[in-house]
This record gives C-alpha cells, structure tokens and sequence, in this order.
C-alpha cells in the first residue's frame, strides 16, 4: 500500500485527533493533517488536496452526507466515513454519496489501517470501473457519430456502407484526422445543410 499517502481527518475532538493521527503514524503514514471543523472542508481539501479524507462522525444525516460528497469530491478522492450508528437509508445514503468505506461501530484505532486501506482499493476499483463505463460510452457515441457520417454519404454519393467507410477513412489519413473527427465534421456540416 502507497504510504505517501496525504490524509486529512475530521475530527472536532484534539484528544481523538491525537489517536487517530498516531494509529495513522504506526501504519506508516505521515503526511496528516486535521481539521476540527465539517465547515471548513471545502476549502481544507481544496488546499491540502488530499488522497483520502478520513471523517469520524457520530450521527450523520442526509444533508452532511451530501456536503460531504461535494467537498471532498468523491470522485477524485476516496472517502472513509465512520459513525457511531445508522440505518439503512443512511447507509445507502452514503454509498450513493460515493463514500468509499462506510464503518459503523465508530473509530478503532486498532482497524484504521485495514479500513483505510480497503477504501482505497474500493475507490481504485470504482475509479477504474467508472473510466471503463466513460469509454465504453464514448465509443457507442462514436460509433453512431461514425454510421450516421456513413449513411449521409450512402445517401448523397449512392454508394455502400463498405465504401462510405473507406471514404470516411481515407480522408482521416489524407488530413492526419481520426475517423470520428471527419466523421463529426460531415454530421455537424449536413446538420448545417439541413
């Protein structure tokens, strides 16, 4: 596991930040900061710009949730979210929120390590599955941006789809294009024509 890791912690208890921060130490990573304020995470992450945010919360609900996945933007950073209790809409909640580690029971010291490190390897993998989704979208894009180029010159050149497609590609070599770039282009331009 990376330890040059940059983790901020929220946690508006010193005695527990002490804790924590030392748990954090003894695993190997030091580069910490803390914050004592749920207020002022929007800026902190901004500015620490951390790996993981670590946030120790007794009871949460809904809207600290949703603060929560904005400020620390889930997206780009993995989350470990620890409460004392929950249900099961908060639960969900959370996950929905894109909190990668969602531990009921509170904050033990003696688990923060294994915690931590298995919401990171859960934020990896959703990273990683959400980019696979990205891609897969953009090529159905793509494709469709590419078969209507096609039928537009099936339709205007009377020609097959096999050809209209060779067409399509060798003018993406002739002027060191992509196929889909020529191929949006002649879809923006009959749209143009239209």
């Amino acid at each position: 596991m990376n330890q040059k890791l940059r983790i901020l912690v929220v946690e508006p208890d010193p005695a527990r930040v002490r804790a924590i921060i030392d748990a954090l130490n003894d695993a190997g990573w030091s580069d910490v900061k803390a914050l004592a304020q749920m207020s002022a995470l929007d800026r902190t992450v901004k500015e620490f710009a951390p790996d993981i945010v670590l946030i120790d919360l007794a009871n949460p609900d809904r809207d600290t949730l949703e603060h929560i996945s904005d400020a620390t933007e889930t997206s780009k950073r993995a989350v470990a979210l620890f409460v004392d209790q929950t249900d099961d809409t908060l639960t969900q909640a959370a996950l929905s929120a894109g909190v990668s580690a969602y531990v009921v029971d509170g904050l033990k010291m003696e688990r923060i390590k294994s915690v931590l490190e298995t919401a990171i390897a859960r934020f990896k993998i959703m990273r990683q599955m959400q980019s696979e989704l990205d891609a897969a979208k953009q090529a159905l894009e793509d494709r469709k941006t590419i078969d209507r180029a096609k039928g537009i010159l099936m339709r205007q050149r009377d020609m097959s789809e096999d050809a209209a497609y060779t067409l399509l590609r060798t003018t993406a070599m002739s002027q060191n294009r992509k196929v889909i770039d020529v191929a949006h282009a002649l879809v923006t331009a009959a749209d143009l024509l239209s």
